[in-house]
């Protein structure tokens, strides 16, 4: 009996560390579950250019929005394990909407494997360039003195802008609708064409419009100033304390792919994460590489849903 186990189990790992060695044989899907234009795809395009000559395969970039990343997401904890569907996990995706929704189609742990983190970067505070506000306490009185007709955009229910949207409002005592939209680029859309008042937006695709002056940055949710946006305050320069908030994207695999597939895609990842010409990339985009093992990068994103999950329950937003 005992031989014949072996005989049965000898040749099954033979044929996982040969398809392994093999890895990639063919083009590698990378799902971004929000619009083409925002950070996150900007961001994925970056790294899939850089990292199909050291795979030897394509990587193509695949965006399916929908349901604050939801849709995106779940296409892949539902893909063949096998190292050739992967996704562009981002804080909400796989650490907020953990807590946010009440039921969510995914586990953010059990149906993954982190591959590897690929970037950190905070959010910029924007109003339209036309807005008479030009700093924060001066956005919070126009809000107080018009009651009732202004408004902040988020990517999505749940989303880091959509948090950090219900932490202005608490902390500076002013009521604005929230308005959700299916991704970074209507939401910007939108506020520079005046429909909405404010927006938390990540750096990427933020920085080209507020360059162009179709937008105005009243302050940045990080410790320190921007190197690419230095006349912009942090939110404490500002007046307001205590709200450095981060926004991190990562790569994630479906779980039960091979070990070895997801070890090999980590160190190439990293690999292209620690050249200057990335560094500096990502840098014009506002946000700054962070190398990580598979298991440092699954230590991270538990902190994550634990710290993120007490900011949810806090700020009593929820969603079925």
């Amino acid at each position: 009996m005992m031989m014949r186990m072996l005989w049965v189990f000898v040749p099954a790992l033979i044929a996982c560390a040969a398809g392994a060695q093999t890895y990639p044989a063919k083009p590698i899907q990378l799902v971004v579950p929000f619009p083409a234009g925002g950070g996150t795809d900007i961001l994925a395009r970056t790294v899939a250019q850089r990292l199909a000559p050291r795979l030897g395969q394509p990587v193509v970039i695949d965006n399916r929005p929908g349901a604050s990343g939801i849709i995106g997401t779940q296409l892949v904890a539902k893909a063949v394990p096998d190292g050739y569907t992967l996704v562009v996990g981002v804080t909400n995706t796989h650490a907020i909407n953990t807590t946010f929704f009440k039921k969510l189609p995914y586990d953010a742990q059990k149906d993954f494997l982190p591959v590897g983190m690929v970037a950190l970067g905070p959010h910029l505070l924007l109003v339209n360039s036309a807005s008479p506000a030009r700093t924060l306490a001066e956005l919070v009185q126009l809000v107080k003195t018009q009651p009732g007709i202004h408004s902040f955009a988020s990517y999505g229910l749940g989303s880091t802008a959509h948090l950090a949207g219900e932490m202005l409002k608490d902390r500076a005592g002013i009521d604005m609708t929230h308005v959700p939209y299916k991704g970074i680029p209507p939401a910007l859309a939108d506020l520079a064409g005046g429909q909405v008042t404010t927006l938390f937006s990540t750096t990427a695709a933020a920085i080209p419009l507020i360059k162009s002056g179709k937008l105005r940055a009243l302050a940045v949710t990080s410790d320190r100033r921007m190197e690419g946006l230095p006349d912009v305050p942090t939110m404490e320069e500002a007046g307001m304390r205590d709200a450095v908030l981060s926004h991190w994207y990562g790569l994630f695999a479906p779980a039960g792919t091979p070990q070895a597939v997801v070890d090999r895609l980590s160190a190439e990842l990293r690999g292209i994460l620690f050249t200057p010409e990335l560094r500096d990339t990502f840098a014009a985009h506002g946000v700054v590489p962070m190398p990580m093992t598979p298991g440092e990068f699954a230590a991270f994103q538990r902190e994550e849903i634990q710290r993120w999950g007490r900011i949810v329950r806090a700020s009593g937003a929820t969603a079925d």
